[in-house]
């Protein structure tokens, strides 16, 4: 009897199988059937092998959990991997692929033709709603830049890669099928769009569907991938679906039976997209919900903005225990709600508070002011309309508190290490190659520890610098909304990390850029940081080198800047800047970069722009043999860098000896100074990275000072573009009030050493680090006086502080940012012993507006 022909068996290459079951047991049935093959027949469309040791395997349609062995494994077995395997290899299913990729073709084609042709973006319709939201419409004029919303979509859940030996660690890449996927949704492509909602009931059963029905009502955001394995990364959980019109080989990474639901999201996700925008290969659409439903139910955050203009009235200096039991009822109500992100800010200003009580070091003016500013922000953006595409990225509404993820393999990016008064704190950046989504690892140890002694610390059952810089499998990994991952060491659900060798080509594009230029689009692109997505490692990126350019170093700022260019010619710049904690920081990324360890691959950190260039703090860099992690990393491994003729100085240097000074703190330990976060309570700021608002800057490219300033207020054009304005030259530069004439030339040399615009000789070149970056100083002095009222209170405001406003507000006319300017007019105009809620948002539209100013600089 033959064989039938079975399509979705067909379609299971090695990466999908591993996928469905894990790499080391594909490995195992590959070598079995290799050496044995069973004998297979059929019993009408179910496949049956029978193996040499008297095993029988049989395998229906519908997903590998329908199969039957008799070899009493529990779950997916050897046996059922190497019957697919053999039938792959069957001569009568040689003819059957070009058949089965027509068909697809066909049903991608079809799917195309009948699908609405939406010509708007919906992830940019909801970006622009929320820029233009942010500050309220105070103000008449221009306004923001392009912001399409797929940046707050962010990368969400991840996807469990199943290896479980030493061995099967090594880097598989995406499979065949995947590696189109960001293509063109013809090419190959097929909609799960077309399954019905009859086949999600068989799939999954109408009490999970009919719990999907109402997370739908509510509405949700979902992007979307297309390709041979069409992809949608939901809130809650990535989707993958390995066979064509096939929901049995649907691959999720939350653990079986926790969230089957997400297959209903996914499949409804991608009938959205085929409406919306059929032709896009990657997209983020929003599905369900009611636009008058969400523009009837306000925000949910009117209590929790009345408790920050509660805040922002008394200041941090004034505030009492009836604040702190106020914070801690909006916090609860915020969690009953489910709205994670203005939950996140509402937990960190209430640590705020608490911080100032208890004298701590943790406490910024600045980042208190932030968080205000920040839930005035997402206000707004709610109730300015948008419906629910808008409240379910603003508000987090979508966002699972804990997802247990299944067997997952994660590479590490390497590691960020501060310091906060006698506290230490470690974070671990981890990659997913299936869903290009990176996840964040964090400890505190009390103590006096550096980088490389926090290095030899344990953590889930391996050290700390084996997980930043190796290959982890973990089957105990618990996943939040915020995209950090708890890891727990466990005799059942076992880990092992292995030795990376920086290899990270298999990292897919997104996660891994090979284009710096359309990376800086990808920033340009994403909505203004108070209503982003509250993801820690949302900018973390792996940047392939091409090659090295000049480097600068800063002796003041003990600042080190490596230029790195892809292959296409673009620039980006690598900034490194000293800390105590990380005493060998700088020497490590010097000559990783500059070729002590072989030639550098890839650079792993985080991403943002700085004076229109793209610039990449550095958490590991990959060169020959196991990534360098500069924050661990010993100063006995990598000497510091010496003037001509000292002692320590590495050969690899020894060219350029004598452009290479030694860094301030590096000799005399006495002339080190107290790095960030170790200093006065109301001075440093909490480090970036520990999930506060400011720690994932992603300033986007506008057109002129003023859309800067307006990024605040006003409405944005239907085609989102950053209109001209009367007070801003079309080339972007600044204009000195009164006499129109540019102050390029006054700030171009601090914006030129941003971009790091050096010697091609590749040496350490000093740079004079005293050159003042106008715009950015008038900027800066502006925030810290809105910071200020935020920390003494606007009802308890020193006597010089209306004097201080109006000096802040004349030097921000005088560099050309007049909106920014009226902004604090109107904050002046209502200042008064007793302020209301109208002065709270007067605050709030000037700190937002000089706030977003910054990010853009």
């Amino acid at each position: 009897m033959s064989l039938p022909v079975r399509p979705d068996l067909l379609a299971l290459d090695d990466g999908a199988l591993a996928a469905l079951a894990n790499r080391g047991l594909v490995k195992r049935a590959a070598r079995e059937v290799e050496r044995d093959a069973p004998k297979l027949s059929a019993e009408e469309n179910t496949v049956v092998a029978d193996w040499a040791d008297g095993v029988r395997t049989a395998l229906p349609g519908g997903g590998l959990d329908r199969g039957t062995c008799s070899c009493g494994a529990s779950g997916v077995c050897r046996h059922l991997i190497g019957l697919i395997l053999a039938y792959q290899r069957e001569p009568a299913a040689e003819s059957a692929p070009a058949a089965t990729e027509a068909a697809a073709t066909d049903a991608a084609s079809g799917e195309a033709a009948g699908a609405a042709a939406g010509e708007t973006s919906a992830e940019a319709v909801a970006g622009k709603t929320a820029v233009g939201a942010v500050a309220g419409n105070t103000s008449a004029g221009a306004v923001a830049g392009k912001t399409a919303a797929g940046g707050v979509a962010g990368k969400t859940a991840t996807e469990g890669a199943t290896e479980t030996t030493s061995a099967e660690s090594a880097p598989a890449g995406p499979t065949a099928a995947e590696s189109g996927r960001a293509g063109p949704a013809g090419a190959g492509s097929w909609s799960p769009g077309a399954f019905t909602d009859a086949d999600l009931i068989e799939r999954i059963g109408s009490r999970l569907v009919d719990a999907a029905r109402r997370a739908e009502r509510g509405g949700y955001t979902a992007r979307i991938r297309r390709g041979p394995v069409p992809v949608a990364e939901l809130p809650a959980a990535t989707v993958r679906f390995l066979v064509p019109n096939d929901l049995g080989y649907v691959h999720t990474d939350a653990k079986a039976g926790v969230r089957d639901d997400v297959i209903a999201l996914a499949v409804w996700a991608f009938r959205a997209a085929d409406e919306q925008q059929p032709d896009a290969g990657d997209l983020v659409v929003d599905v369900g919900g009611s636009r008058a439903v969400a523009a009837g139910s306000g925000s949910g955050l009117e209590s929790v903005v009345e408790f920050a203009a509660e805040v922002l009235r008394a200041g941090a200096v004034h505030a009492g225990a009836g604040l702190a039991a106020m914070a801690t009822g909006q916090i609860t109500a915020l969690e009953k709600n489910g709205l994670r992100w203005p939950l996140d800010a509402a937990t960190e200003l209430a640590g705020q508070l608490a911080a100032y009580r208890d004298r701590g070091a943790r406490y910024s003016p600045e980042l208190l002011a932030d968080l205000i500013a920040e839930l005035f922000a997402r206000h707004r953006a709610v109730t300015a309309g948008g419906g629910v595409s808008v409240r379910s990225r603003v508000l987090g509404s979508e966002e699972a508190a804990e997802t247990p993820l299944r067997r997952v393999r994660l590479d590490g990016l390497g590691a960020r290490v501060t310091a906060i008064d006698d506290e230490r704190r470690v974070e671990i950046f981890h990659g997913q190659a299936a869903s290009g989504v990176v996840l964040v690892s964090h400890r505190q140890w009390p103590g006096p520890d550096d980088g490389p002694a926090l290095s030899k610390r344990r953590l889930a059952g391996a050290t700390v610098a084996a997980l930043a810089a190796g290959t982890l499998v973990t089957e105990s990994a618990v996943r939040s909304a915020s995209r950090s991952v708890r890891l727990t060491a466990s005799r059942v659900a076992k880990s092992t990390v292995t030795v990376s060798s920086g290899a990270w080509e298999h990292l897919p594009p997104g996660l891994r850029v090979g284009d710096y230029a359309k990376l800086a689009a990808e920033l340009d692109a994403m909505p203004p940081r108070p209503v982003r997505a509250r993801v820690r490692a949302d900018l973390v990126r792996v940047l392939e080198i091409a090659e090295v350019g000049g480097s600068h170093y800063e002796p003041g700022a003990q600042r080190l800047t490596v230029e790195i260019r892809d292959t296409h010619g673009n620039q980006a710049t690598v900034t490194a800047t000293h800390t105590s904690v990380a005493p060998a920081r700088l020497d490590a990324v010097a000559a990783a970069l500059l070729g002590a360890r072989g030639r550098p691959r890839f650079v792993a950190g985080t991403v943002h722009r700085s004076g229109g260039s793209l610039v990449i703090d550095p958490y590991a860099i990959a060169a020959d043999g196991p990534p360098v992690v500069p924050d661990l990393e010993s100063p006995d491994t990598f000497p510091a860098m010496s003037l001509p003729g000292g002692p320590d100085l590495p050969p690899f240097l020894a060219p350029h000896a004598e452009s290479v000074p030694a860094p301030a703190g590096k000799g005399d330990p006495e002339a080190s100074p107290v790095p960030a976060g170790e200093g006065d309570a109301g001075v440093n700021p909490v480090p970036a990275g520990d999930g506060g608002p400011a720690a994932n800057p992603g300033p986007a490219t506008v057109d002129g000072p003023e859309a800067v300033a307006d990024l605040a207020a006003g409405e944005v054009p239907e085609d989102g573009s950053v209109p001209a304005t009367g007070d801003a030259p079309e080339d972007g530069s600044v204009p000195a009030a009164g006499d129109g004439t540019s102050v390029g030339d006054a700030v171009g040399a601090g914006l030129g050493a941003a971009a790091g615009v050096g010697s091609a000789g590749g040496g350490v070149v000093p740079v004079d680090d005293e050159t003042t970056d106008v715009l950015a100083a008038v900027v800066a002095s502006a925030r810290e006086a809105l910071a200020e009222a935020a920390h003494s209170g606007l009802a308890h405001l020193p006597p010089g502080y209306a004097a201080r406003l109006d000096t802040a507000r004349g030097s921000l006319n005088r560099v050309g940012l007049h909106r920014v300017a009226s902004a604090f007019d109107e904050l002046s105009a209502r200042l008064s012993p007793d302020p209301g809620m109208e002065t709270a948002h007067a605050w709030a539209d000037a700190y937002l507006r000089v706030s977003l100013a910054a990010d853009l600089l």
